[in-house]
């Protein structure tokens, strides 16, 4: 039986941290969906399809395994996504205590509607308190987000100029 786990973000941008635990995760299942979906509660900066294709050149710049599979989702249930595709997990990657809070109800209410269970893995240190929202605060002003995302990322925003 193959193992299929679901990594859900906004990605508005990917981070080096949000690189850290979808390769982690990679080599945790035998096939990893990262999923770019719509946060109506969010703002976004990039458009769903920028934000699939920065993921994408990312994780080939990269070097991540092959078994990583990109796409997005903007309507419906994310354990609706899950079924889809045969997923039985969800990987979250959480910073602090506040994103377990978050998180928490969400991953009972998903293991409630469909069975889907959610793992919570920690990020490397280094990039622990990097969010796309700190990327996209930064990069408004100008500042240097080579340190916090993906080369792809970088180029993209700075011929943006967010």
């Amino acid at each position: 039986m193959r193992r299929i786990a679901v990594v859900p973000g906004s990605f508005d941008p990917v981070t080096l941290g949000h690189l850290d635990v979808i390769e982690r995760a990679a080599g945790l299942f035998d096939e990893l969906h990262v999923l770019v979906v719509h946060n109506p509660n969010k703002s976004a900066l990039l458009p769903i399809t920028q934000r699939v294709a920065l993921l994408e050149r990312a994780i080939v710049e990269g070097g991540l395994p092959d078994n990583i599979i990109v796409s997005s989702w903007s309507v419906g249930l994310l354990v609706d996504y899950c079924t889809d595709v045969g997923a039985s997990v969800l990987v979250k990657g959480i910073r602090s205590q506040i994103d377990v809070a978050y998180e928490t109800p969400m991953a009972i209410v998903n293991r409630n509607l469909a069975g889907v269970e959610t793992i919570f893995l920690l990020p490397d240190p280094a990039h622990a308190h990097v969010s796309s929202s700190l990327v996209r605060q930064v990069a408004a002003l100008g500042g240097d987000v080579a340190p916090y995302v993906p080369a792809a990322v970088a180029s993209y925003l700075q011929g943006a100029k967010v």
